[in-house]
């Protein structure tokens, strides 16, 4: 995959958040559940392509606040799905990870645009 890092990491990162949409269970509460983790995982990628995308600095700072804050909360609904134990939690274990790496990435991003 070609570009930056953050581009593809958000990417692979929405892919897992896919795969891992699929094999919640399908119940109210995995479907709901299931349902936030999979617009806030999917948005944090897409967010990042509009920052690249942006017309000002302020607009590529905006749009990549928003990513860091979508990363944020796919980490909540990862935790909250790994400790209802809707997934095994050896399985969720990377995932949590990489979307709190993910999110430390964007806030560094974030603080070096405002400079």
């Amino acid at each position: 995959m070609k570009g930056n890092e953050i581009q593809c990491r958000t990417y692979e990162f929405a892919m897992k958040v896919i795969k891992m949409v699929s094999i919640l269970p399908q119940t109210q509460i995995g479907n709901i559940l299931g349902g936030q983790l999979l617009r806030a995982g999917t948005s944090i990628g897409a967010n990042v392509e509009e920052a690249i995308g942006a017309y000002s600095k302020n607009d590529f700072t905006n749009k990549m606040n928003i990513a860091q804050k979508e990363a944020r909360e796919s980490n909540y609904w990862l935790r909250l799905i790994s400790d209802n134990g809707l997934v095994n939690k050896d399985k969720m274990l990377a995932i949590i990870q990489e979307s709190e790496e993910i999110a430390k990435i964007l806030a560094s991003i974030v603080k070096s645009s405002r400079k």
